[in-house]
């Protein structure tokens, strides 16, 4: 028979996604493509304990059905620690929870996009962002990160150019790049969104994450009443809880409930006891510390190999990810193939940009491979630079 698809998911590209999943699951395959934290810092005793306190406390209301907005004791703990870490007045009616940051792409997507709807973000941009949106046909904008952040004159000139519905931004750690905003680029771009009808939609899902243990401003602090935070237990605690949360202001978040009833009534109640049950029993800041002292670790070397084998690249304060820029006529895409072969898997950068460009980058996830695992890796990919540059002609 012949399925009746809409026409808004014809016109949506193939994601890289597919692809990127079907490598990373070959067990003879070094995987720097994929976005997984360190399985091995995952608290499971923690997390059994906790489990098994919810089980016995709250019996079978942990199973039932709750409310769209979420278990009401981990919203409090959330707004709690957005005034004690941020110093951001929060209240647990700002906040609610998702099935993992990702749904709040989803969501925000359907709430604020229309066909043809303006949006910004960066370039290069987060490949799962780019899935999300597209699906609800944007005009997608994309204005390049530099040092420090998103670069101020383009921003400007798009705002002041397009009449944007959001600009969509990662400003800690950012993913694909590594890249985390100055002080100063956030107080401009601030300055510029300041009585615009655009929103911020400010993906922190890394923010806990920085190696020294410093918190830095979100843009809530400079743009309250226009920005949208999301955030995520993934990162931090585990991605299979699906736990995330949405900040946002009443307007945003009357709109986002409703939408979300409709997509799921609501997030895991089971999986918020959990986790609840977990914050209050263990100190989220020791276990992010070990975290953080793992990934900078793992990020240092990461560059080292990078700097002997002659590659630039960004150099993170935090996160789980960098990216890397190839010699003058490899394309990453190649390179990506090629390295498949010998048993290494890096992200070509040209998912990322979705108006086009990024063939001669590439995106390295450092928190997923072991050390050992990152130093076979990094001798693979050694070789297979080697072996495309050697058949490249020489003029």
């Amino acid at each position: 028979m012949q399925f009746c698809f809409s026409d808004r998911y014809k016109k949506t590209p193939g994601s890289f996604l597919d692809e990127l999943f079907r490598v990373s699951r070959d067990p003879a395959i070094i995987s720097f493509a994929g976005g997984l934290p360190d399985t091995t810092l995952i608290d499971l005793e923690g997390i059994r304990k906790a489990t098994i306190a919810v089980l016995e406390d709250e019996g079978r209301s942990a199973l039932q059905y709750t409310t769209t907005d979420g278990y009401l004791p981990l919203r409090e703990y959330i707004a709690d620690r957005y005034r004690s870490r941020l110093g951001i007045p929060a209240t647990p009616a700002e906040i609610q929870i998702v099935n993992g940051s990702q749904q709040c792409l989803d969501i925000m997507g359907k709430i604020f996009i229309s066909k043809g709807s303006h949006i910004g973000m960066e370039a290069p941009g987060y490949l799962g962002a780019i899935d999300a949106f597209s699906l609800y046909e944007p005009r997608i904008h994309t204005v390049p990160l530099i040092e420090g952040g998103p670069d101020p004159d383009i921003f400007e000139a798009l705002v002041k150019r397009e009449r944007l519905s959001f600009f969509y931004g990662i400003p800690n750690s950012q993913n694909p790049s590594g890249t985390t905003y100055s002080d100063d680029r956030r107080r401009h771009l601030a300055e510029v969104l300041a009585g615009s009808d655009c929103a911020f939609f400010e993906d922190d899902a890394f923010g806990e994450l920085f190696f020294d243990g410093k918190a830095r401003p979100p843009m809530k602090r400079y743009l309250p009443e226009q920005t949208v935070i999301s955030g995520s237990f993934s990162k931090i605690i585990a991605p299979g809880l699906r736990i995330g949360w949405i900040f946002a202001p009443a307007p945003v978040l009357k709109r986002f409930n409703h939408a979300k009833q409709a997509a799921d009534l609501h997030s895991n109640l089971f999986s918020q006891m959990i986790l609840t049950r977990y914050l209050r029993d263990n100190s989220l800041d020791d276990h992010i510390s070990r975290i953080t002292s793992v990934y900078k670790e793992k990020c240092r070397l990461v560059c080292e190999h990078l700097d002997a084998l002659g590659l630039a690249h960004t150099n993170p304060e935090g996160g789980m990810f960098l990216m890397a820029t190839l010699p003058e006529g490899i394309s990453s895409m190649h390179l990506f193939e090629e390295g498949v072969r010998e048993g290494i898997a890096i992200l070509p950068g040209v998912p990322f940009y979705p108006a086009g460009g990024g063939e001669e980058t590439i995106r390295i996830n450092f928190s997923s491979p072991s050390v050992e695992e990152i130093e076979v890796g990094m001798e693979r990919l050694s070789k297979t630079l080697h072996a495309i540059r050697g058949r490249i002609p020489h003029s």
